[in-house]
């Protein structure tokens, strides 16, 4: 493959799950800044090395997230009405972060250990004894959002409805998923939700309604947070900015985490001596954790938009043009991780960058995501003598998420 072969705009290019990181490593080494032309915008700069993606991320001035972070191009109006925390640099994003901060610290997340660990059980209890069985289904949708849930306080009984949510929402590109494909005629019509779901009307709804119940509460949950705080410039949220805030919960707290954890399953399958090396030495997961992270990057890209004229390698990025920075690209850099391809759960010194790196948007709930993948894998390793795969694995068909929605596998318990 030659550089003029990428096409990092096809998303057909994403579902076989070896084209992403073919194109990944040509950029890499022969275009690391690399123009992208799209059929549905006006094109992008690609940065697929691991210290380019990283000084992109640190520099919000250059690059920043106020014009989208997505590869859609919205308008001025657009912006003011879809925009959440991610789209916002500055004080404002500060201030909005730390109204939930404080509850994903890496001490607050601690304390849900036990909840995590009783979720994790009743989750593989009711998954392991069917033999065979979807994977992503089963378990690793299962499991992360009745983590949410709790931190929401919603009812057991509504977390099909959230997975149901994240996948129309995230999945706006996979005809499986979406209600409405992004790009098609009919998206005109909901061109102010986000990522153009009617799904959003659904999820803006059922956060009101939390809301309104929550409001003059003296509440812990994220919900009472949202709505009864006033971030720290003293600006209160609007209806629409909790709107937004809600749907990014809903979306953010489930789809990653899910990703990473079918990601891991899947690259312990076809690496068994690795998994044993897990089940004989399990004071190794903590080290393990992040390269399952580095290994399933479960978001492949954020997009930033210039500021000003800037040069990166020769090349000349003018004011005003989309910068994709693409994490799973730079989780495979080879100056950066010796053997990149090769899945070793002793890695060491492991600077994967799926959370970002020092960036003022580096993932809220990274400490969460941690604490969940290692307890289910924690639990799980230990109950099976094996598991195989029974089946295609389905991708998402997506440039965005990195994502498995079907793992058919076939267990045998310990």
């Amino acid at each position: 493959m030659r550089p003029e072969d990428v096409d990092l705009a096809n998303l057909d290019n994403f579902l076989d799950g070896e084209t992403p990181w073919r194109m990944f490593d040509v950029l890499r080494a022969e275009a690391p800044v690399h123009w992208q032309d799209e059929e549905h915008g006006s094109g992008f700069w690609s940065l697929t090395r691991h210290e380019d993606i990283v000084r992109a991320d640190r520099d919000p001035e250059t690059f920043t997230s106020m014009k989208f972070v997505n590869l859609e191009e919205v308008d001025d109006r657009q912006a003011d009405i879809r925009r959440s925390i991610l789209e916002t640099d500055g004080p404002r994003h500060l201030h909005l972060r730390r109204l939930l901060q404080r509850d994903f610290t890496p001490r607050a997340v601690a304390g849900y250990e036990v909840f995590l660990r009783g979720l994790t059980a009743k989750t593989l209890d009711a998954a392991l004894p069917k033999g065979t069985f979807d994977f992503v289904k089963e378990i690793s949708a299962d499991f992360p959002i009745n983590v949410l849930a709790r931190m929401l306080d919603v009812p057991e009984g509504d977390t099909q409805q959230l997975i149901d949510w994240g996948n129309r929402i995230i999945g706006n590109t996979d005809p499986d998923y979406a209600d409405v494909l992004l790009h098609s005629e009919e998206s005109e019509k909901y061109r102010d939700l986000p990522f153009r779901s009617p799904a959003s009307i659904e999820v803006f709804e059922y956060g009101r309604e939390l809301a309104r119940q929550r409001r003059g509460g003296d509440g812990d949950d994220l919900v009472s947070r949202l709505v009864n705080q006033t971030p720290g410039d003293g600006v209160p949220l609007t209806d629409r900015d909790f709107d937004n805030y809600f749907l990014l919960l809903v979306v953010a707290g489930n789809e990653t985490t899910r990703h990473a954890i079918t990601h891991t399953m899947k690259a312990l399958i076809e690496n068994p001596e690795q998994m044993a090396k897990l089940r004989d030495n399990p004071e190794l997961m903590p080290v393990a954790v992040e390269e399952f992270l580095r290994w399933a990057s479960p978001v492949y890209h954020f997009r930033r938009t210039a500021t000003r004229d800037v040069e990166i390698h020769g090349k000349k990025i003018s004011e005003g043009d989309k910068v994709v920075m693409w994490f799973a690209s730079g989780n495979r850099d080879d100056r950066v991780f010796p053997d990149p391809y090769t899945f070793d759960v002793t890695r060491e010194n492991n600077d994967h960058i799926t959370f970002g790196k020092g960036s003022p948007h580096f993932c809220l709930g990274n400490s969460l995501a941690r604490l969940e993948i290692r307890i289910m894998f924690e639990e799980l390793l230990p109950r099976l003598a094996d598991i195989r795969l029974a089946g295609e694995v389905r991708r998402v068909r997506s440039n965005f998420v990195n994502g498995i929605k079907e793992l058919p596998v076939t267990v045998t318990l310990a």
